[in-house]
């Protein structure tokens, strides 16, 4: 019912919102295009799109490629109006919504570089986003920042502070759109600039061609053997890689409905991600960092049947990249839902980073998550010792390069090793970035003859690729590497302990020395327990790393993490050092 024009009540039939088709008569194209553009100008003519869902899953707006794309030509109209040219940069704050994508796309038909930016996250506050989003700004120098009314007052003191002229999205729209000549984008032109999730204080904007991306595209594609049948449900932000490149650029490329949660409404109700996979008949695709799994393990009760709540028959490829693969929480996330249908086989490890664009390597479908035992002597470079126990951390396998991509495992003079051997991770291929946006110097620290040197540390075997950790994560100690995963994991094991409940750097002592530091979250006030906890925390550390530690523990929500959610050590150890993270006084 509504009101009419002389406020009566009056009774109007709706009509019942439908998502998108699954599937479309237009044939399928993987990626093999020459531009962005030309990407969205085919997805167009058939009826797949991309559906937005409010927090408990309910669809709220089906948006269906043909509609994305009048959108953005619209924009770029405006955009051309306000005086935008070609490799203009233009910063839009990566809202999961309609808005955003219309402007992505109208700022790609413009010829400009579209800069998608982070929302603020639940932690750190409001003068914590303003300072990020002032860095970014500056890196990027943009000739227009474009952002949600709803954090209008934060975003338009970030460009103040920066003298970028600055509007809010709903304001944008009311602009008129000229008719205008759109400029000829061509395959090797800049497509986008991409921030990686932690890029804070010394912000790197990745530079990627259309051609590298749609490289990448076609070869995660290819990666996953799409199918015409295959439906996408994500939750992940448009500001990372995986979210933006995987689950957003992908589908507009390779032609696939997507379904959409926000991450915030993620956070608040995981397991509203699995209801959305269980009520979209078709859904098949559906990617998460190793968290998102954990989580939604956690959140199942134990009295509860996951099958009279989800049916996960169908997830055919349940993707997990962008942090460390952790083979104990996959197994927990396979112990919760089985009896809803969910198959193992369907966890579809992966490895990528922005500077190739986003895929790397891709396990082939159907084979799940595959370990192998490496014993920690070899993980941190030494001889194992007779006169100690041997430990092994399972180390998962990251998949195959994906088409068109090499991979090489190097010493740290570029001396390539052989199988099995743990160095340095390379890549090479078309979807290398062309590098940081105006930094040279970043550049050629991590870019040789078309080699990319990822900085994580891994090594191949039998034609897979195994990831063992970041080496500026590595923990050296007397001469001898640590990686803090295992510290970390280690203290995990302990009752009332969760993955992101800890972190583990290197500090130097008064003494001059290097030594373990380890920041555990800690949730009870008592002071007896928390003084039992801490030392209960420093013996286990000793008998699984043989190394001393410092212990503080620290409040709830204090450990930073970056824009996509992950753990940030760096910035732990920086605030820490810093003094500002307050440990609790716990007595000697």
């Amino acid at each position: 019912m509504t009101l009419d024009e002389t406020g009566s009540l009056e009774i109007v039939e709706t009509a019942t919102l439908a998502p998108t088709p699954t599937e479309d008569r237009l044939p399928r194209r993987f990626a093999d295009f020459e531009t962005l553009g030309d990407a969205l100008d085919y997805a167009a003519q058939g009826v797949r799109g991309l559906n937005f869902h409010d927090a408990r899953g309910k669809l709220v707006q089906a948006y269906a490629f043909a509609d994305l794309r009048r959108d953005a030509l619209e924009q770029a109209r405006r955009l051309i109006a306000a005086g935008i040219r070609p490799q203009d940069r233009i910063a839009l704050i990566a809202e999961t919504g309609p808005e955003f994508a219309a402007l992505f796309f109208g700022v790609i038909y413009a010829g400009a570089w579209p800069v998608p930016l982070p929302l603020p996250t639940s932690f750190g506050g409001a003068q914590s986003y303003i300072d990020q989003l002032r860095v970014q700004l500056e890196s990027c120098d943009p000739a227009l920042l474009i952002y949600p009314p709803e954090i209008g007052a934060m975003c338009a003191e970030s460009a103040r502070l920066t003298n970028v002229s600055a509007t809010d999205w709903a304001e944008f729209a009311q602009r008129p759109a000229p008719a205008a000549a759109l400029p000829q984008a061509d395959t090797n032109d800049i497509a986008y600039l991409q921030y990686s999730s932690g890029s804070t204080r010394f912000p790197h904007g990745v530079a990627i061609t259309h051609h590298a991306l749609l490289n990448n595209l076609a070869a995660h594609s290819h990666g996953m053997e799409l199918v015409d049948s295959d439906r996408c449900v994500s939750w992940l932000p448009w500001y990372h890689d995986m979210g933006l490149v995987g689950c957003f650029l992908s589908p507009v490329a390779n032609q696939v409905s997507t379904d959409y949660l926000k991450t915030e409404d993620f956070a608040r109700r995981p397991l509203a991600w699995l209801d959305l996979i269980s009520r979209n008949a078709g859904t098949t695709l559906s990617y998460s960092p190793t968290f998102g799994y954990d989580i939604c393990a956690r959140r199942m009760s134990s009295q509860t049947k996951a099958s009279e709540r989800f049916d996960l028959s169908r997830w055919r490829v349940a993707g997990n990249g962008a942090d460390m693969i952790r083979p104990d929480v996959m197994q927990r996330f396979v112990d919760a839902f089985a009896d809803a249908g969910f198959h193992a086989t369907a966890f579809l490890p992966s490895y990528g980073l922005a500077e190739a664009t986003l895929a790397v390597s891709i396990m082939p479908p159907g084979e799940g998550i595959v370990v192998e035992l490496v014993e920690e002597t070899q993980l941190s470079g030494g001889t194992a010792r007779a006169d100690r126990p041997q430990r092994y951390r399972a180390v998962v396998n990251c998949g195959k390069p994906v088409r068109d991509m090499a991979v090489e495992i190097r010493e740290e003079d570029g001396t390539p090793l052989p199988e099995k051997a743990i160095g340095k991770v390379w890549c090479k291929g078309p979807s290398v970035m062309v590098g940081y946006f105006r930094d040279q110097e970043a550049t050629d620290a991590c870019m040789a003859d078309g080699w990319l040197d990822t900085g994580d540390m891994g090594y191949m075997s039998d034609g897979y690729i195994y990831i063992v950790g970041r080496a500026k994560d590595m923990i050296i100690v007397n001469g001898k590497n640590h990686w803090p995963q295992d510290i970390e994991w280690a203290v995990e094991q302990l009752p009332g302990f969760k993955q992101g409940d800890i972190a583990a750097f290197s500090i130097t002592t008064p003494g001059g020395e290097e030594t373990p530091a380890v920041l555990v979250q800690c949730r009870t006030s008592d002071e007896q327990e928390r003084l039992r906890l801490r030392d209960e925390i420093r013996e286990r550390v000793r008998s699984v790393t043989g190394m001393n530690c410092v212990v503080e523990l620290v409040p709830p929500r204090t450990l930073p993490r970056t824009s996509s959610g992950k753990l940030s050590r760096a910035k732990a150890r920086n605030l820490y050092l810093n003094g500002e993270i307050k440990p609790y006084a716990v007595a000697a």
